[in-house]
């Protein structure tokens, strides 16, 4: 069970929007999601639980939210009682029978027996793409994507300064390695829903025969091995969406950190992991450059954004994505940020063979532009230091437009530009 507060009714906050988005899947609907705990998701509440014979008191304790968990994963686990087939079940939690036969590609369908358990994936997309992200929440996305699908595996790489799982998803059966990653930057966690909901499109093209923007899905699954890093930051998304309590030691020096540095809103601005590194000036590209550069600019020590570290490498998020990369035979990166609406190709003066060739129809079918990255900000970055180590193709996706953190409402436009770039990363690999 997922570790969420009690709320009760004028709560606001991320809790009540997963709240708000558990009760709409479940036919309870409070209207728009919000994160507020109005009156309407008052009496959405007190409705479910009426519905499920739990006790009517319009609080969501620990009882509901373990009634309400499985519209947040996507799933429930089945005991087979006598008389259950596939078509039956199927039926009775409105879902289909090709999907609960993914979800179990080890069961008899014709020969199910009793006291066994089947996962039955409900009827609705487990990525949500209307709420704010979470670590609890990537991990109760990652539980219910690798349940739908058993071939998408997850690896834990390493842990995040406040113990978060730092998570990789795989799938595919080809050799040929690519790796796709989101969320280094704090205030830029609209990335993760976008490689979130990329996974689960493709494994559901692959499974059911169809084509992702006009190709074969199973033929690109059969072609390449896609690695996905969703959420690089968690601890900083979690400072970002105010998920990390106030009375936390953790809080309080970020909040503290934050201080001295007035113009940077706190916590907005925040991009840094929980401790004040940039993760993203924290690779060994031209670090000591980045270091002289950004300590010119007064960053100096911890900070909201832009403080590269003690060495590089010294942030263990970083550590653990450097040590990945290391372990694997990418031909093929992409990391996704925000804002601006452009594709970063180079690091400095490095032209790796067909790198820009590819970029280009990225460009194409993103309608973003082509850009080299400021001197400013051009050293150590993940990007870089691929570029630098491998002389492969390695790029930075400028997601949406605007100021950091976007808004959610950005995301099926950010989506829609960029389903070509992660389609065409995969068949150029």
């Amino acid at each position: 069970m997922y570790n969420f507060k009690t709320l009760k009714y004028s709560d606001t906050g991320v809790d009540v929007e997963y709240l708000q988005l558990a009760l709409e899947r479940a036919g309870f609907s409070a209207g728009n999601i919000d994160g507020i705990f109005g009156i309407k998701t008052l009496n959405s509440v007190r409705r479910f639980q009426s519905a499920n014979g739990l006790k009517i008191d319009g609080f969501v304790g620990p009882i509901t939210w373990n009634a309400l968990e499985k519209y947040l994963t996507g799933y429930v686990v089945h005991t087979i009682k006598p008389g259950d087939t596939i078509y039956l079940l199927a039926s009775k939690y409105s879902t289909t029978v090709s999907a609960i036969r993914t979800a179990n590609p080890y069961a008899q369908p014709y020969n199910l027996q009793v006291g066994d358990t089947l996962i039955i994936p409900l009827n609705f997309d487990v990525v949500p793409t209307n709420v704010s992200y979470t670590s609890v929440l990537s991990e109760m996305i990652i539980d219910g994507l690798t349940r739908r699908y058993p071939f998408i595996m997850n690896e834990v790489i390493g842990k995040s300064v406040m113990e978060n799982n730092l998570n990789v998803l795989s799938m595919g059966n080809g050799e040929k390695e690519v790796f796709y990653n989101a969320s280094h930057h704090a205030n830029e966690w609209i990335t993760t829903p976008v490689l979130f909901k990329f996974a689960e499109e493709f494994a559901f093209a692959a499974v059911n025969g169809e084509s992702i923007l006009g190709q074969d899905a199973q033929s690109l699954f059969n072609d390449v091995k896609l690695y996905i890093a969703p959420l690089v930051n968690p601890d900083g998304v979690n400072l970002v969406n105010n998920f990390i309590s106030t009375s936390s030691p953790f809080y309080t020096r970020a909040r503290r950190i934050s201080m001295a540095f007035d113009e940077i809103p706190f916590p907005s601005g925040w991009k840094a992991n929980i401790a004040g590194t940039d993760l993203n000036l924290n690779y060994p590209a031209d670090w000591d450059i980045a270091k002289q550069i950004k300590y010119a600019q007064g960053f100096d020590m911890p900070a909201p954004r832009d403080f590269v570290g003690e060495a590089p490498l010294s942030a263990p998020e970083s550590r653990a994505v450097y040590d990945f990369t290391k372990a694997h035979n990418f031909l093929l990166t992409l990391s996704y940020h925000t804002q601006g609406e452009v594709i970063y190709w180079k690091f400095k003066n490095i032209e790796v063979e067909g790198a820009y060739e590819i970029a280009t129809e990225f460009a194409k079918v993103s309608g973003y532009s082509l850009e080299l990255v400021p001197d400013e900000s051009a050293n150590a970055g993940y990007k870089d230091w691929f570029i630098l180590e491998y002389q492969r193709p390695g790029y930075t996706i400028e997601c949406g437009k605007g100021v950091n953190p976007l808004p959610i409402s950005q995301f099926d436009g950010i989506y829609r530009d960029n389903i070509g770039i992660l389609v065409i990363g995969i068949i150029r690999s």
